[in-house]
């Protein structure tokens, strides 16, 4: 059976819920390490199938959030053992009562990364990457001074994605999902102004300009600035 409202059929769209209401409270420390949790205790609290409940432990257990043992059922596990760069668990971060620490760790591995990519790209983007910067640039300051927060996204989005992709660094590139769902996650929780600040605007078009004309340093350092300004955002007053 499909869903109509979203096209996903209903197992699929149970399990999922059911795995994101688990992890979540695994990530907020509600299901403490060690407490383990059977198959029937998920069927009886979501009142799904045997199946459905299977493949809720299956996610949960790829991602590390639990570790399943035959006669003792699920058992959380500690951050240390999380695929933490699986994007649907940074998601769930996002959603819980630590997703200012999320944040944090994410900007931090940013700002290692992108700033990099940014001079790789000057070095190493095709020519229809680089012509494809500075228009994207130019709509991301259109949307954000018209406080259009969803088309922003959206153009912000493939801005990064384009940088990692193009960056000569197949690791960068592999991060380009995560830093998408970074920004979507960002703006989801509501945790973007109103309007973008004039300075990620400004440095969104210097790093374009720098990449078009090959400036590998000026790229670097446009793409710091607006990880520096991220940084300040997300960071504890």
């Amino acid at each position: 059976m499909v869903d109509a409202g979203t096209g996903t059929p209903e197992p699929v769209r149970l399990h999922e819920e059911c795995a994101r209401t688990l992890g979540i409270e695994v990530i907020d420390g509600e299901w403490p390490v060690g407490e383990a949790r059977t198959l029937e205790d998920v069927q009886t609290r979501f009142g799904v199938s045997r199946t459905v409940a299977r493949e809720v432990a299956r996610q949960l257990e790829v991602m590390g959030l639990v570790l399943t043992r035959r006669r003792h059922g699920m058992l959380p596990q500690p951050v240390e053992r999380w695929s933490v760069l699986d994007p649907k668990l940074i998601d769930w971060r996002l959603r819980s009562t630590r997703r200012a620490d999320q944040l944090r760790s994410l900007t931090q591995l940013r700002l290692v990364v992108e700033p990099e990519a940014a001079e790789g790209a000057a070095r190493h983007a095709s020519v229809h990457t680089r012509a494809r910067l500075l228009p994207l640039a130019a709509e991301m300051r259109r949307t954000g001074e018209a406080g259009d927060l969803q088309e922003f996204l959206q153009h912000d989005i493939e801005f990064h994605r384009l940088i990692l992709r193009s960056s000569g660094n197949e690791l960068f590139a592999a991060l380009s999902d995560l830093v998408a769902v970074v920004l979507s996650g960002r703006t989801d929780q509501g945790l973007m102004p109103a309007q973008p600040q004039p300075e990620a605007l400004d440095g969104h078009e210097a790093v374009a300009q720098a990449v078009f004309r090959g400036d590998p340093a000026a790229a670097r350092a446009a793409m710091q600035l607006i990880l520096d300004e991220v940084r300040s955002a997300v960071s504890p007053p």
